[in-house]
């Protein structure tokens, strides 16, 4: 991975962006998103014995061993929200340790574009060399960039509405509606909000904004 100029920092939260290169479409199917899920589940953690490809192909009793035990492992970097998109993905990540997120990012960037490489039967690089990290720095950004990631199916035109989104399974927004997922933690973000239905009001009240001016998309990434 190319030398960054500004480093991450531990225990900084960060809206870490990639997208694929020449923007093409990385994830086809509904498998292909589970891939990517899977793999961001498992990355997340640290001294992990094997490879996600590895560890997947284990037989299954062998396979739900190996996930307790990873799962009661230390973790390098904290998921606050995610998204993923046809052509690229959005986090808000928080390292739990030295370089956590660049290794997370790393190894889930291999491992996915090497399922998706062999699946395709292509070569070549699949995301772009180096993600991008915006360092959050107040408590405005940082949930007005939750905001922003949640609503990306719907400034892309993905989906209409927010009931849509609200359905949307390939991002943390049904886990902050009340859908258990044990590997995000929503707590730090509804915790600025009087409850779920606040929370709610705040997603779709900027619905058209985001739509319509391309500035968010810089301020959230630049």
């Amino acid at each position: 991975m190319p030398y960054r100029k500004i480093p991450i920092i531990q225990g900084e939260i960060y809206h870490v962006f990639n997208r694929s290169v020449a923007k093409q479409p990385i994830f086809l199917s509904k498998r292909d998103f589970n891939r990517a899920i899977e793999c961001i589940k498992f990355y997340q953690h640290a001294d992990l014995p094997f490879r996600f490809s590895h560890f997947n192909r284990l037989p299954k009793e062998q396979k739900d061993q190996t996930s307790e035990l990873i799962k009661n492992s230390p973790e390098i970097i904290e998921i606050l929200t995610y998204c993923l998109m046809p052509n690229h993905v959005h986090f808000l990540l928080k390292g739990l340790t030295e370089s956590g997120i660049i290794k997370f990012m790393s190894n889930f960037q291999n491992s996915y574009a090497k399922y998706f490489n062999t699946k395709n039967e292509r070569t070549g690089t699949l995301f772009q060399p180096m993600f991008k990290a915006v360092r959050i720095e107040s408590d405005e950004q940082l949930i007005h960039v939750n905001r922003y990631i949640h609503l990306n199916p719907i400034t892309a035109y993905l989906i209409k509405t927010t009931d849509e989104l609200e359905q949307y399974p390939w991002s943390s927004y049904p886990n902050y509606l009340g859908e258990s997922i044990t590997f995000i933690n929503k707590e730090l973000i509804l915790n600025y909000f009087k409850n779920i239905t606040a929370y709610k009001q705040f997603i779709s009240d900027q619905v058209d904004y985001q739509r319509k001016l391309d500035s968010i998309k810089h301020l959230a990434l630049e």
